[in-house]
């Protein structure tokens, strides 16, 4: 009997640790998929589509297209790196409006040899300027692709590739397998091909369409996790009622670079060569205590009867790069009554039908769409004038801060609440309340008198 109950306590022990595994497991799986999931752009992505336009006796001609549908994060220099991995021994013949990095192993053609034999091969967009006989539509930007919320015209991105040694009808294709995107860094997991309906293309005319032979998608989606352990940009905060300027919280970015960096008044920030970037994008950082590339300042500036007023600036640290086609997203519950924003570019952004807290910033294009390195033309900004609601504004508990802001698509960190600016005790944050209390005991003393 005892041996019995022993055997059962070690049988529950056991069931015990394979359920505390199993649970461990899932919810590792749920953290990682689900900081692929952006709240902000719940559908944005990168849609990768072949389209077969012909057949070749021993394979296909396909178009490439990359659609960056991402609302608020672009693709900058030096551009996007397409990699995937042939099911079967194919080979690319040609390519025009893109190239691989590599050409492999060809020894074994005697006569036409291919562009790349590799079976893993690495694809780049080629730079603006080529010949025109190795361009194609929507190529050759060197892999820069716009935010789709900003310029959609200018999120695609598009290449021609000829694929010997492959199927040559749909029956006997065999889709490539394990994409990967860097764009330009890391961030993006790319799931399987899948098979779709055929693109309907329409001729030049608009009075006939076309459709490619077979199409099949890649939909690749972005990780800050994977992009970085560290956040990429920091927030702080001040106001008209009070002193206090919230700083950024210290080594908000990570200190890694704490050895690196270069105080502002030093000799070294001002050498020839500082603003040269590096191969591998190493950044170099002005010395700070948080030790961020980019800091965005929002100021909650002025207080009108109907309206506020915010002005947000946004600094570079970093000596080593300039922001082009930059975005700026804060959400904030009183961004669904934008007045006026001076010297941005402004959309709300809804994924959200029945919610409008949420709004894009970016710079007006040939004025300031370019953020400059570090030093004294490195910062943007701009002044928000808002509405208020009788029912909701307010500049107690930190109200008038954002709740979220993102940088090029990625989240900065914020102070923590406890450190916002607060309202002096002998403040109101209804001035209009204020205005209405004082009229009465005046009305009261009046009327005693």
């Amino acid at each position: 009997m005892e041996h019995k109950n022993v055997f059962c306590q070690r049988r529950r022990c056991h069931s015990f640790l394979e359920l505390k595994f199993a649970l461990l497991a899932i919810a590792f799986f749920m953290l990682s998929h689900a900081e692929a999931y952006d709240p902000l752009d719940p559908t944005g992505n990168v849609t990768i589509k072949w389209d077969v336009m012909s057949w070749t006796p021993d394979g296909y001609v396909a178009a490439v297209t990359i659609n960056n549908f991402q609302m608020y994060r672009h693709i900058g220099a030096p551009g996007w790196t397409l990699g995937w991995q042939w099911a079967k021994k194919e080979v690319i013949w040609t390519m025009v409006g893109a190239q691989t990095t590599e050409q492999g192993d060809c020894s074994k053609f005697k006569a036409n040899i291919p562009h790349c034999c590799k079976r893993t091969p690495i694809v780049v967009d080629l730079l603006p300027g080529v010949p025109y006989n190795q361009q194609f539509a929507n190529c050759c930007k060197g892999g820069v692709l716009s935010a789709w919320g900003q310029d959609p015209a200018s999120a695609v991105s598009a290449f021609q590739v000829s694929v010997g040694l492959a199927g040559t009808s749909n029956k006997t294709v065999k889709l490539p397998k394990n994409f990967t995107l860097q764009g330009p860094g890391p961030g993006y997991t790319c799931g399987p091909a899948k098979v779709v309906p055929s693109t309907v293309y329409l001729t030049s005319d608009r009075r006939r369409k076309t459709q490619a032979l077979m199409t099949w998608n890649v939909t690749c989606t972005y990780s800050q996790f994977l992009a970085s352990k560290n956040p990429s940009c920091c927030v702080s905060f001040s106001s008209f009622y009070n002193e206090t300027i919230t700083p950024c919280p210290s080594c908000a970015c990570g200190c890694h670079n704490k050895n690196n960096c270069i105080m502002s008044n030093s000799k070294a920030a001002h050498r020839t060569g500082i603003n040269t970037p590096k191969k591998d994008n190493t950044p170099l950082l002005q010395c700070t205590h948080h030790m961020c590339p980019i800091r965005v300042h929002w100021h909650v500036k002025v207080n009108y009867k109907e309206y506020w007023r915010v002005k947000v600036a946004i600094t570079n640290f970093n000596y080593r790069m300039n922001y082009t086609q930059w975005t700026l997203v804060a959400q904030h519950p009183n961004l669904n009554n934008v007045t006026q924003v001076f010297s941005f570019d402004y959309k709300p952004l809804v994924p959200y039908e029945s919610i409008n807290d949420t709004g894009m910033f970016y710079g007006m294009k040939f004025y300031n769409d370019l953020l400059m390195e570090a030093g004294p033309q490195g910062n943007v900004q701009s002044e928000l004038l808002l509405q208020k609601n009788k029912d909701t504004f307010t500049f107690k508990q930190g109200w008038a801060f954002p709740r979220k802001v993102y940088f090029n698509g990625d989240e900065c960190m914020l102070p923590p609440p406890d450190t916002y600016p607060f309202l002096p005790n002998s403040a109101n944050a209804n001035p209009i309340t204020s205005l209405t209390m004082a009229a009465s005991v005046l009305l009261v003393v009046l009327s005693i008198w």
